[in-house]
């Protein structure tokens, strides 16, 4: 049987608790059984202290020890702890007074009485041989001494009966911790693994193509991050969905219109109702021309997209190239009327690390986008300018302008601002597109922002040679 993450984290932290409740048990009952023991030793320490001055007064007043010798009664009179019945006023006739249960240590067992040779007086003649003892003086002389057992264990039947109570609470509890430690177990497997079942059903249905499942988030902590994660990632899809669909859309389209176009000319002709004339041959060379404009862009925008593009990069000046450029699409903008104001030196030169000809791609994509979509009689105004580390070149055209919250979106393949940037001008969408993937390979950047002159501003920043900043 396969154990789920629950059960696992469940029982790894009920183990831990159980372990941990048996070592603090064990833990416990040692140290009470030591301690304990050592604590009634401390007291009997203290009473073999009390009995010395006793010890030596009974010497003093009969000069030896033969008056103890054999007479434990006496013996244990004199050792007896203060409170205990005294044996030495007890009338034989009547039995002894009953020892308080408190006290009943086997004292005439555990303590003997040695002379000033170590020779057994009274008491158990085992104890005196590796046990403790203390000296029993008398005017500055050793007189005798006092041996005891300690204890190892405890013999009272109160100490029994306390000794039993703690090892009793001592289980007690052990149990309730670990009774304790199975509740919270179950809990923070619950609390813990409970946004990880929602991130795992979440992730199916993202498996399953529902792109907008999400994760609801209500931690800021790993978890909480995980689900957040999770989001972006789910948004990025399905973004992506949708930029792929929109993607074919569009490239289905583009590549319809000048299909049906050729197929409308070329069955007129069949069906006789246009003559096969030059016009039409023309007519038919425009459509393939549109229809092959748009395949090579597609072409080049795949291999951009992947970095597959050729670059053949030398020290060339970029101006020098961009000026070749503008030169060819001067009759161009003379066609429209749109003048051409060139805001920079074009003497001086700026160097860049870079291949000619896809920067001649980029400038003609840019320039053909301002000559498309700015108004007849207009205006383009190419700026440059340069420090020690970039070369920026700004092209800026007068109306129509693009709306701020498009603005974002012109380098996105096929996406056109509105009507008057519409497919009406024959451009496929994928110019801007094609350019920053070319700029962005020579580790340059482009961005796009509304022209003080009511149209769009394009700034393209290249690196100069030996610089890889952007």
């Amino acid at each position: 049987m396969r154990l789920g993450i629950t059960a696992k984290l469940f029982l790894a932290i009920l183990l831990t608790c159980v372990i941990a409740s048996f070592a603090m048990l064990g833990a416990m009952r040692y140290s009470f059984h030591h301690g304990f023991l050592g604590y009634l030793n401390e007291q009997e320490a203290q009473r073999v202290e009390s009995v010395l001055p006793k010890l030596a007064a009974a010497y003093r007043q009969h000069g030896n020890w033969d008056f103890v010798r054999d007479k434990p009664r006496l013996w244990f009179s004199l050792i007896r702890p203060e409170g205990m019945p005294d044996f030495k006023h007890h009338r034989p006739s009547l039995p002894p007074p009953p020892l308080p249960d408190s006290e009943f240590t086997g004292l005439m067992m555990r303590f003997s009485l040695l002379d000033a040779q170590k020779q057994l007086v009274i008491g158990n003649h085992k104890l005196f041989t590796h046990t403790p003892m203390r000296p029993i003086e008398v005017n500055g002389q050793v007189v005798g001494w006092i041996a005891w057992m300690p204890l190892e264990r405890a013999i009272t039947n109160v100490a029994v009966r306390f000794h039993e109570r703690q090892a009793q609470s001592g289980w007690i509890i052990v149990v309730i911790a670990i009774v304790l430690a199975a509740l919270v177990a179950w809990l923070l497997a619950r609390i813990f693994l409970a946004p990880l079942k929602r991130i795992t059903a979440s992730t199916h249905s993202l498996a399953a193509g529902d792109y907008a499942a999400r994760v609801p988030v209500s931690s800021g902590d790993e978890l909480g991050q995980l689900g957040e994660d999770f989001n972006r990632l789910a948004l990025t899809l399905e973004k992506n969905e949708n930029l792929r669909r929109n993607f074919m859309a569009d490239i289905s389209h583009e590549l319809r219109t000048p299909l049906a176009v050729l197929k409308g000319e070329l069955e007129a002709v069949e069906d006789g109702i246009r003559p096969m004339s030059l016009a039409s041959i023309r007519s038919l060379q425009t459509e393939v021309g549109t229809l092959g404009k748009l395949v090579d862009d597609l072409y080049q925008l795949s291999l951009s997209d992947v970095g597959a593009l050729a670059y053949r990069k030398n020290r060339v000046d970029v101006l020098a190239i961009l000026m070749q450029t503008i030169a060819s699409f001067e009759e161009r903008f003379a066609d429209k009327a749109i003048r051409v104001d060139l805001r920079f030196d074009t003497t001086q030169a700026a160097h860049c690390n870079a291949d000619p000809l896809r920067l001649q791609q980029m400038f003609s994509n840019l320039l053909e986008n301002a000559h498309r979509y700015t108004d007849a009689g207009g205006v383009l105004e190419i700026c440059c300018t340069h420090d020690d580390e970039l070369v920026r070149i700004d092209f800026q055209d007068s109306a129509p302008g693009v709306p701020a919250d498009k603005l974002p979106h012109l380098f996105e393949r096929f996406y056109r601002a509105d009507h008057s940037r519409s497919r009406a001008t024959g451009g496929s969408g994928l110019g801007l597109a094609i350019s920053r993937n070319i700029a962005e390979a020579h580790q340059g950047g482009m961005r796009a922002q509304a022209s003080p002159l009511g149209g769009l501003w394009i700034s393209v920043a290249l690196p100069l040679a030996g610089k890889e900043t952007a």
